[in-house]
């Protein structure tokens, strides 16, 4: 991590707190983010509409977890969710997104699948562990979170990708400040999970978020040369996807959506959407249960 008194990362030879460190006036930073980076710096104004955002995907995915039990199909929680964006005044980012348009409101991601499972009739079963993935558009603005749920008892192994996924996500955070680089979010986590004897999905990666679903920047969960500098006003997910074996991944050639691990093993995940504070992070999608 890069200090204000370190060279700055472009190889200018100046201080980093002369060059391209995070300077004056925030309309100048906002400016500045976006003429760089792409990046929106946030008004407080937007921080407060994303804010309610967030807080509704993580109060709709707590719903969610509590609902899934052993027996219950995804289509069921698809249902839930569904029901509780239309009793709040809010519609599922998930809805139709893409292309092809996704199918459902919610991803439930069960066991060897990676990401944006398709829910459907078949119920849960004792031993598994499914990524439940809540995004919401609540009066304009995105929120985006998910979870792990493990249905009863289940093998070590996938105890394991979930444990190591949340605690990756823990070491991610930990990091996140001013001046902090996009880089040591992907280095914290790939040091984390291969200490456990797991692997990091690099083919998905987080992502700003707030008043779009998908906004610069691209937030790598594995190493890279990220340098840009995290500044106060910057909203973004952090979502590591863990594997228990291979990093290959195989994209579902019917529904061209769900992914799954080419080993079989088991994949895990945990996200939530955070801002940058003048101090250091707020997590904007707290999980209350």
């Amino acid at each position: 991590m890069s200090g204000r008194n370190d060279p700055c990362w472009c190889g200018s030879g100046k201080k980093w707190k002369k060059c391209h460190y995070p300077q004056s006036a925030p309309s100048d930073l906002k400016d500045s983010y976006f003429k760089q980076y792409k990046i929106l710096i946030k008004t407080a104004q937007e921080i407060e509409g994303i804010r309610a955002a967030c807080k509704l995907s993580s109060q709709i995915l707590d719903e969610a977890c509590r609902y899934a039990k052993v027996g219950i199909t995804t289509n069921e929680i698809d249902a839930l969710v569904a029901r509780l964006h239309q009793e709040a005044g809010a519609v599922p980012a998930c809805l139709h997104y893409g292309s092809p348009p996704f199918p459902k409101s919610v991803c439930t991601s069960l066991n060897e699948v990676v990401c944006h499972g398709i829910p459907n009739d078949r119920p849960l079963q004792e031993g598994d562990i499914m990524n439940i993935d809540v995004s919401s558009i609540y009066q304009g603005y995105y929120g985006d979170c998910s979870r792990m749920v493990i249905l009863g008892q289940t093998t070590a192994q996938r105890r394991l990708v979930c444990d190591v996924s949340y605690q990756c996500l823990m070491h991610a955070l930990a990091v996140c400040r001013p001046g902090a680089l996009i880089k040591d979010i992907g280095d914290a986590i790939e040091d984390y999970a291969t200490s456990k004897g797991c692997s990091v999905i690099y083919q998905f990666v987080g992502h700003g978020v707030g008043k779009a679903m998908h906004e610069p920047p691209q937030i790598p969960h594995n190493r890279n040369q990220l340098h840009i500098p995290m500044a106060p006003g910057m909203t973004f997910t952090i979502e590591p996807m863990i594997n228990a074996g291979t990093t290959d991944i195989v994209i579902d050639p019917t529904n061209h959506w769900e992914v799954r691990t080419t080993d079989g093993l088991p994949s895990a995940q945990w996200e939530h959407s955070i801002l940058i504070t003048e101090e250091g992070y707020e997590i904007l999608t707290p999980f209350t249960s």
